[in-house]
């Protein structure tokens, strides 16, 4: 299967080892939204039989990537989308399956006007994780940026 025929869950499970390691699930992936699943597995729980918190930022690094992926995926040409940084605040106890929703920080047409005016541009990705009875149990930022090739 080409990258055009794949879905952009498929190739980040193709390409991100750890995506594919955790098993995640990409439920949504558009320019506006991606929706990104972790399954209850009990080899990563934590010391209290919930996910580990390495498997909930790195469910949402996840899901910040495939907004990215989705949004700015015409522009891989030209630039390669890159993690600058990353903070994540655990609200609640997170038990069983966990989602993570990414929405995009700023529009992506301004973003892409900073590229083509050769600018170096970021953006921050905000994250929200749940439980499956719809509790936040965690937000995240994850701030990129599209470094020009070359650049």
């Amino acid at each position: 299967m080409s990258a055009d025929q794949m879905s952009i869950g498929e190739m980040l499970a193709a390409t991100v080892p750890m995506a594919r390691t955790l098993n995640l699930e990409f439920l949504e992936t558009t320019p506006e939204r991606a929706v990104v699943s972790l399954p209850d597995q009990g080899e990563y729980h934590n010391h209290v039989g919930g996910p580990h918190a390495g498997a909930m930022f790195t469910l949402g690094e996840s899901a910040s990537g495939a907004i990215v992926l989705a949004a700015f995926g015409d522009q891989l040409s030209r630039a390669v989308p890159l993690a600058v940084s990353a903070g994540i605040s655990y609200k609640k106890l997170a038990m069983g399956a966990v989602t993570a929703t990414a929405i995009l920080g700023r529009p992506a047409a301004e973003v892409v006007e900073e590229l083509d005016a050769g600018e170096r541009p970021e953006f921050p990705v905000a994250i929200t994780i749940q439980r499956a009875d719809g509790a936040v149990t965690g937000e995240m930022t994850v701030v990129w940026t599209l470094r020009p090739n070359g650049g």
